[in-house]
């Protein structure tokens, strides 16, 4: 069946739908990968999505760019190639780059985890005093510094990723997973990880040699063939326990990334968009949440002690016990002996199952659009306050956008403030930011870049009507253009893209899977996924207009509170040549920044 649209003309294969349904949460592989020293370029030593295992195939056996035609023994089907006529993104290789007049050759060649920068740690803010036992760590003089430069300079305490290969201002105030584990943020007495794709024996690295025998749980969602990859992955180390996430709803993910850190001094969370592997921490433009340090409460507190006016300790007790883990009970327990009442961020996740009456807001799409009206602020003409959306990968939306998009989740996110009259949301525009074809191409890593953005040609085929909301990724003001995005974020701003009325970092992607659909009318709301983020509020940092002023430049030191967004503004909507990246067909017209091409079988 041919399709066509202002993007052009093809065919649309069949596929399975509910299939269709994990896009956009990088369709994990079942396969076991190979045994060290074995065929490594046929995928990574550890259980991931089968994009990540084509740039890894890529990145260790690269088809370097010649005259732009397959090698001979990779060419394709004739019936695979795309018709000379409305040359469409579909099946061709970013079509308009004949212009291509060279990107000065490789950017910055990929290297060992050993030889990787060391970073610094670095603090963010904190009202807590150092701990103890580290006042004499380093230079008391270079440790004041430290502490001094990171105390009350981040008040959303909202950090990005360090990036290899970029000026080093534009890493001012970003972390690294090293930094966020340093002895600096406390004296770690254990940690439970959360994610999804789990290199075992790099993240262990990550751990300050002090601190690597310390219990380590990690919280994954793994079956079959992975999960005994994992299993195997942790056997060497015998303080690393496992915990399996219940996946009961079929093409469900635990997406989830946090990190719970119990210190002598107190405990921490970490909400961030990294999966725990090398490659998410490399050249990636990542978000991180990160909490202060709660102290422990005294002996004999009451369970509601050391709430936060957002509710944030029982939210996270509720996400927790989601899970019916034993294990996971134990960091309840652990919760509730700390004081999380400075928190100012709102929890955001989703757990699988479906759900009716008052349970339908607890998670997903409607837990934001409970937020929201609840506390969020109306703001004037807030009809004309587009909605943007920001992610790595895309799930099936339905044969239109009345299906979705632009009908229960505009409904959720339009909300803003409880009102008398309705408004009536079919007004508020919808901005989708993405990377094109050439955003992947002339990235730091290149095409394999493309591995972190599993949008599938089975699912953009079905939906081309969505690609007229795509905008590109563009991130010059923070020296991040060529760093591709795995960050998910999500706000609502003003026309002229100077104010912002929230704003959200989660792992949620653009898909059902994660942010729930409704089921049977409306009545109940089914989520296939664990995912989590948190929500900015203005009210909750003393702005009482109704919205944040936009930080122009992330790294200017305002004296008014702005809200640091971590892409350019304004919006730079797709051109008629501009294709969005998918990662499972070939783009052999032009090379990428390591002169190679991208044929991902």
């Amino acid at each position: 069946m041919f399709q066509e649209s202002e993007h052009g003309k093809w065919t649309v294969s069949s596929s399975d739908e509910s299939a269709d349904e994990q896009a956009g949460l990088e369709k994990p592989s079942t396969s076991l990968s190979q045994p060290s020293g074995q065929n490594e370029d046929r995928g990574p030593h550890y259980p991931c999505s089968e994009a990540r295992k084509a740039a890894h195939k890529r990145k260790s056996s690269p088809l370097k760019y010649n005259d732009g035609s397959f090698p001979p023994k990779m060419a394709p089907a004739p019936k695979q190639k795309p018709s000379q006529e409305g040359l469409g993104w579909c099946l061709s290789s970013s079509d308009d780059e004949d212009d291509f007049k060279g990107q000065g050759g490789k950017i910055e060649a990929e290297a060992n985890v050993g030889q990787k920068e060391c970073w610094a740690p670095k603090e963010p803010a904190t009202t807590h005093k150092l701990p103890l036992n580290h006042k004499s760590a380093e230079p008391s003089e270079k440790m004041q510094d430290t502490w001094d430069l990171l105390n009350g300079e981040n008040s959303f305490r909202f950090f990005l990723t360090k990036v290899n290969g970029i000026k080093s201002k534009y890493n001012t105030g970003a972390l690294h997973i090293k930094d966020i584990l340093s002895p600096l943020f406390g004296s770690l007495v254990s940690s439970a990880q959360f994610n999804y794709c789990i290199d075992v024996k790099w993240l262990v690295k990550q751990y300050p040699k002090e601190f690597r025998e310390k219990p380590l749980l990690i919280v994954h969602g793994e079956k079959r063939e992975s999960k005994a990859e994992l299993h195997e992955q942790a056997h060497p180390y015998k303080n690393v326990r496992l915990c399996q996430a219940k996946l009961d709803i079929a093409f469900g993910t635990h997406h989830t990334k946090m990190m719970l850190l119990h210190y002598e001094e107190g405990f921490r969370v970490v909400i961030h968009t990294s999966n725990l592997i090398d490659d998410d921490w490399y050249q990636k433009t990542q978000g991180i949440w990160l909490s202060s340090l709660y102290p422990r409460l005294p002996p004999g507190s009451a369970e509601s002690d050391g709430e936060s006016h957002t509710n944030f300790k029982s939210d996270l007790i509720s996400y927790l016990k989601s899970y019916n883990s034993p294990t996971l009970n134990e960091w309840v327990e652990i919760i509730k002996q700390h004081d999380f009442s400075e928190t100012r961020v709102y929890l955001l996740g989703s757990t699988p199952g479906r759900y009716q009456n008052n349970e339908k807001e607890k998670w997903g799409h409607l837990r934001l659009r409970k937020l929201l009206k609840e506390h969020a602020t109306q703001v004037t003409d807030q009809h004309s306050w587009p909605v943007i959306g920001q992610f790595s990968s895309i799930g099936s939306m339905g044969a239109d956008q009345s299906k979705w998009l632009c009908s229960e989740f505009r409904d959720s996110l339009a909300s803003l403030g409880n009102s008398v009259k309705t408004l009536t949301n079919h007004e508020v525009p919808i901005h989708l930011v993405y990377p094109t074809v050439d955003n992947v191409r002339q990235s730091l890593e290149g095409y394999p870049a493309g591995g972190s953005l599993p949008y599938s040609i089975q699912t953009a085929q079905k939906q081309l009507w969505l690609h007229s909301y795509f905008h590109k990724w563009s991130a010059e003001t923070s020296g991040r253009s060529h760093a591709m995005p795995h960050i998910k974020t999500y706000m609502r701003a003003s026309p002229d893209f100077q104010k912002i009325a929230w704003f959200l970092v989660t792992s949620a992607n653009l898909s059902k899977a994660a942010w729930g659909a409704f089921e049977k009318n409306g009545t109940q709301l089914m989520i296939r996924s664990y995912e989590l983020g948190v929500l900015f509020l203005p009210s909750e940092f003393g702005v009482d207009t109704g919205y944040f002023q936009v930080k122009e430049n992330i790294f200017s030191d305002n004296p008014v509170l702005s809200f640091p967004v971590p892409y350019d503004l304004p919006l730079e909507k797709y051109e008629s040549k501009d294709r969005p990246w998918i990662w499972n067909i070939p783009y052999i017209r032009a090379p990428d920044t390591h002169g190679n091409m991208w044929v991902p079988k």
